[in-house]
């Protein structure tokens, strides 16, 4: 299965386009077309409040690590030997690969583990929720993307709920203590993973998905040994091993397939909008299974970053219009 798909999904997934590419010929196929997204944003979700409840169990470095270290020795049977013999393309293009690897697998992730240790899953979740406008802000910034009105108002109404959470709904409280450094740790992953979006989308590197994720796991890999052998260690054990199997399997193997499948179904544009299910659905679970309470400016701030990132995605007017020469 794994070796089909990491053969065939160069040409089943096309991130530029916007248009579904394969088309639903059922109920069955309707349903499923939506159940793809709605279980990535799920397990996404899951993992932010994993995230939280490895905070005391077992330390950053580690989960971190071993999610890795695990995920690459379980892909290694399916993809070591289709990416053995693609070496001749990957060679040309593993600078970026390296590049992709630290950014979106490495700091991205060990950050949010650092940030669980002192902010929410809730919080996590609200700004982790910046990733679409930041990557377009950025988009437009480096891809030439053009500027929109829901882009500029969009952007500002995210970053003005995100201030609201971080301040927990006081700017008095932001004014004299600052940003919590959790809450700080997660917008820089945040930035991180955002800049991983932009460089993943400029790049467009023209080899099966599926071993792209593998060697960014293998970078990953070895970018965070080093972090792992200095930090301090609790040790694998009973309390912690269904942690780093969730943010190993779920979130770093079946999320990326599902993805995949998703875009291949509905398009980039359709299926990122799931994306803005995450800090709903990490709030809702943080709550019943973390006893996180949630308190108005949550509601507030996350419904003011939801809906800057809804104006970004569907308000297109561009507030430039080009001017085209006309020949007389």
């Amino acid at each position: 299965m794994l070796r089909h798909i990491s053969a065939k999904s160069t040409c089943e997934v096309d991130a530029n386009a916007d248009k579904p590419i394969m088309a639903p010929h059922s109920a069955a196929g309707f349903f499923m077309q939506y159940l793809y997204p709605l279980l990535t944003v799920m397990i996404w979700a899951g993992n932010n409040v994993i995230t939280k409840a490895a905070a005391g169990r077992i330390f950053p470095a580690e989960i971190g690590f071993y999610r890795w270290l695990l995920a690459g020795l379980l892909f290694t049977p399916f993809l070591l030997g289709p990416v053995l013999r693609n070496r001749a393309a990957i060679k040309p293009i593993m600078g970026k690969v390296v590049v992709l690897g630290v950014l979106g697998m490495a700091i991205y992730q060990s950050l949010a583990y650092y940030a669980a240790n002192i902010t929410t899953a809730t919080n996590m979740g609200i700004i982790l929720s910046l990733v679409p406008v930041m990557t377009l802000g950025m988009s437009i910034a480096s891809l030439g993307t053009t500027l929109t009105a829901g882009a500029l108002v969009g952007a500002l109404v995210s970053f003005a709920g995100v201030l609201l959470v971080v301040s927990q709904g006081s700017w008095a409280v932001l004014i004299a203590h600052g940003v919590n450094m959790g809450d700080l740790m997660m917008l820089v992953a945040t930035l991180a993973y955002a800049t991983y979006s932009t460089l993943l989308k400029k790049w467009q590197l023209r080899m099966p998905p599926l071993q792209l994720l593998y060697l960014q796991i293998l970078v990953a890999i070895v970018a965070l040994f080093p972090l792992f052998l200095i930090s301090p260690k609790t040790g694998l054990s009973a309390s912690n091993i269904p942690l780093v199997l969730y943010a190993c399997i779920p979130t770093s193997m079946i999320a990326p397939l599902l993805w995949m499948k998703a875009i291949g179904i509905l398009g980039p544009s359709r299926t990122t909008l799931f994306f803005n299910l995450v800090p709903i659905l990490t709030a809702l679970v943080a709550a019943l299974a973390l006893g996180e309470q949630l308190a108005a400016y949550h509601f507030i701030g996350g419904a003011m970053t939801l809906a800057g990132v809804i104006l970004a995605e569907r308000w297109t007017t561009p507030l430039r219009q080009k001017t085209i020469k006309r020949a007389t």
